[in-house]
């Protein structure tokens, strides 16, 4: 099979663009040239920017793929020029959206008081009602947070029957190589035998997460199997823990024996304290994907857990006898 992927060179493009090769998938690369390692170098590349992508129709007609994977479709006018680009030159497309598009998670960020939607959220569940979720967010430094909107990316690509469409809403994603290393700040704690506070409510929220691996294997898999065309599916683990419970997973992986303490927010210090509305999950249902294209995570939770503890690992500055101890 020829595939093209658009910008499949970073935290879990890399991933997706090594198990196809592994395949024996004939794989081009569209991206900047910024992210890339020396494995990629026998693949078919075509460097520019993302504004740029009609300017190379014709070299994309010339390759002509069997399914296009766009990892990094963030705008409506984004989502535009895929279809102009590539209505005429691809079966199939496959692109990556963002459990944000659920109501649920305007209700998190305070934006709309409607009732909690119940969790797990089908792909039928309710989506946003307001539109550009991280306009108004100063602190986010992202090129095209005036424009993101991964609903009205779906909107676009869903309503083009001549390029059959597959959408995939990802999780929160871990492992090594994650940017925002999501549990570091847990593990500094754990080392320095500190007791992690939480908020009472935060405490039993639940929001999926995925290891990088696995959502790579999920990702090829709907690349690679047409059954998954017109289809929207969520992905990441089978069923979701609270905080409180992934906190403490991690914490019994290197031997920690401290406390998680729950306070209410006006008690927890201010760096702590955050203006979210807990009662709203983000936990999606992942059993549409499971059931219609068969697929099994090959990576347990606790060996990812593991994996990722490793990697975090080279990433403390802490070199007490406590810090050693807690990673054997």
């Amino acid at each position: 099979m020829k595939i093209l992927a658009i910008g499949a060179t970073g935290f879990v493009g890399s991933h997706v663009t090594h198990q196809l090769m592994v395949q024996g998938h004939q794989v081009a690369l569209f991206h900047r040239g910024s992210t890339t390692t020396s494995e990629l170098n026998s693949l078919t590349h075509f460097y520019g920017r993302r504004n740029q992508l009609p300017n190379f129709k014709a070299q994309f007609e010339q390759f002509s793929p069997d399914v296009v994977l766009d990892i990094i479709p963030f705008t409506e006018a984004q989502a535009q020029d895929v279809v102009q680009v590539f209505s005429n030159c691809t079966q199939r497309l496959v692109a990556i959206s963002s459990g944000d598009v659920y109501r649920n998670y305007e209700g998190l960020q305070g934006q709309e008081s409607h009732p909690p939607d119940p969790v797990p959220l089908t792909e039928d569940a309710p989506l946003r009602e307001t539109r550009y979720p991280y306009r108004d967010l100063e602190a986010l430094d992202f090129e095209f947070k005036q424009d993101y909107d991964k609903i009205l990316v779906e909107q676009m690509l869903m309503e083009h029957p001549e390029l059959p469409a597959t959408i995939l809403r990802l999780p929160a994603m871990y492992g090594p190589g994650e940017r925002q290393h999501r549990f570091l700040p847990y593990l500094r704690q754990m080392f320095d035998q500190q007791p992690i506070l939480l908020e009472e409510e935060q405490a039993h929220w639940r929001f999926s997460h995925g290891y990088v691996e696995n959502i790579a294997a999920a990702i090829t898999l709907a690349v690679t199997d047409d059954r998954a065309a017109g289809r929207i599916y969520n992905l990441g683990e089978a069923s979701t823990p609270t905080l409180r419970e992934r906190i403490q997973a991690l914490g019994n992986l290197v031997n920690w024996h401290g406390e998680i303490v729950t306070l209410p927010r006006d008690q927890l210090p201010s760096h702590l304290q955050m203006n979210l509305q807990w009662q709203y999950h983000l936990a999606t249902d992942t059993t549409r994907f499971q059931e219609e294209l068969g697929y099994v995570e090959a990576m347990t939770k606790e060996e990812a857990l593991r994996q990722t503890i490793a990697w975090e690992l080279e990433n403390l500055t802490a070199t007490s006898p406590e810090s050693r101890s807690l990673s054997r």
